[in-house]
C-alpha cells in the first residue's frame, strides 16, 4: 500500500474560508446572489477534497442546497467544509455556511449542502483516494 492511500482523518482535511460580502455581490433585492454563495461553496469543497485526496478533484454533483437565511452586504460569510464520506475515487464534502453581522454580532446559519467530488490523475482519469479515518461518533454518523 502506498502512502497516498494511508487513511486520513476528517480533521486533517477540514477547510474554512471567509469572505466579506461586498455591494457588487448583491442582487436587485439587496441580498447576496445565491450564485456567489454557490461559487464559494464550490471553492471550499474543492480545497477540502484536494487536501484529502492529495491532488486535483472535480465537482460531479451538488446535493440540494438549502438557503436558510438571506446574506446581507457587509456580512462576513464563513464556509466550513469537511469530508463526510469517501468511496474508491469519490468524496462527499459537507459544507456549512454562516454569516456574521458585525453591527449586531449575530451569526446565522445560512446554507448547507453536500458536494460530491472525484479525484483525477494527470491524464484526467479517476484515481483512488485515501480512506477516511473516523475518530468520533459524529464522524461515523455522517459517514
Amino acid at each position: 500500500m502506498t502512502d497516498t492511500l494511508t487513511p486520513k482523518s476528517v480533521a486533517s482535511s477540514k477547510v474554512t474560508i471567509s469572505e466579506l460580502m461586498i455591494p457588487s455581490y448583491a442582487n436587485f433585492g439587496g441580498k447576496i446572489h445565491g450564485g456567489i454563495l454557490l461559487s464559494l461553496m464550490d471553492k471550499v469543497a474543492y480545497a477540502c477534497a484536494a487536501k484529502h485526496a492529495g491532488g486535483y478533484c472535480v465537482t460531479v454533483s451538488v446535493d440540494n442546497v438549502e438557503f436558510r437565511a438571506p446574506v446581507e452586504v457587509g456580512e462576513l460569510v464563513s464556509l466550513q467544509a469537511s469530508v463526510n464520506y469517501v468511496g474508491r475515487t469519490s468524496l462527499v464534502v459537507g459544507i456549512r455556511v454562516t454569516a456574521e453581522n458585525f453591527q449586531t454580532s449575530e451569526i446565522k446559519h445560512t446554507n448547507t449542502s453536500y458536494f460530491t467530488m472525484v479525484a483525477k490523475d494527470k491524464d484526467g482519469n479517476p484515481r483512488p483516494v485515501p480512506p477516511l479515518l473516523l475518530q468520533s461518533v459524529e464522524e461515523a454518523r455522517r459517514f
